[in-house]
């Protein structure tokens, strides 16, 4: 009898975030946060004493990643409008790289376990993703004016994951030696709408499946502001907005990696070093 595989539930509308990060790109692109993070996976990648001869930049938006003179080759993939599959062979890449991308993705736990099948052993996999409380101000301010106005909250701002749990989707998906780590960025605007206008040109608007159909009040829309600046303003009026990078790194398991010590294997007891310790 065939088992029924479960399958990730959809929180995206996939075709319709590429349709506005494609919008976002002919007009007048915000690119600070993603001109940081390629930056820094190139720092971090450079920190790393050895080559990636055969590398694959997976999603990043704009004009993705590229390192100066560490690769033989590097594969570009485009994200898909509809199935996250990558069209990519069993142990073929050295590295894969990506960018604020993953916090749109429907299935990261399958993502994460097709890139660990492409890696080679002692392949890296390093990526960047936006997640903990990101936009939680906006989010509550937006929670906050509905509740008043509307009696009810609709979701604005999508959910993000946290540190554990991406830590743990690492560990999930096979890769060894699992770090998942957090740049917290803090940005300061004018008010809640220059803001809102920086994610349009992010291409970062709302593109949840269960997102509202209808626009939002105008009333709605101005409490929401006056919300945000009574809570979230500096004493010179700008408000704060936070952005949180979480950063994740893996390698495909190999023989040479470090390995955890096996239950029991200790040729002392704690209680014995205790026992040893110098007294005070």
């Amino acid at each position: 009898m065939a088992i029924n595989q479960p399958t990730a539930p959809l929180l995206f509308d996939r075709a319709l975030l590429t349709r506005r990060q494609d919008r976002a790109r002919k007009r007048e692109p915000a690119t600070f946060l993603l001109d940081r993070v390629l930056g820094d996976i190139d720092e971090r990648i450079s920190a790393v004493k050895r080559d990636f001869p055969v590398a694959a930049d997976i999603w990043t938006p704009g004009e993705g990643f590229s390192s100066r003179g560490r690769f033989t080759s590097l594969i570009r993939i485009t994200a898909p409008e509809s199935q996250e599959t990558l069209d990519l062979q069993p142990e073929s890449l050295d590295l894969a790289v990506s960018a604020l991308a993953f916090q749109f993705v429907n299935d990261l736990p399958g993502v994460l376990a097709q890139i660990r099948r492409a890696l080679k052993p002692d392949g890296l996999l390093l990526a960047a993703m936006i997640g903990g409380d990101t936009l939680t101000e906006l989010r509550q301010s937006f929670a906050a004016a509905e509740a008043e106005l509307e009696g009810g909250v609709s979701p604005h701002v999508a959910p993000f994951a946290d540190l554990r749990d991406v830590g743990g989707l690492l560990q999930r998906a096979g890769l060894a030696l699992p770090v998942a780590d957090i740049d917290r960025v803090m940005v300061r605007y004018d008010n809640a709408f220059a803001l809102m206008g920086d994610l349009r040109r992010m291409g970062a608007t709302n593109s949840l499946i269960e997102r509202r159909r209808t626009p939002t009040r105008r009333a709605t829309m101005l409490r929401m502001a006056e919300i945000y600046a009574r809570r979230f303003a500096d004493p010179d009026g700008r408000i704060r907005a936070t952005f949180d990078v979480i950063w994740l790194s893996g390698w495909a398991p190999h023989a040479s990696q470090p390995k955890p010590l096996r239950p029991g294997s200790a040729q002392a007891s704690l209680e014995q070093a205790v026992k040893k310790a110098p007294r005070i």
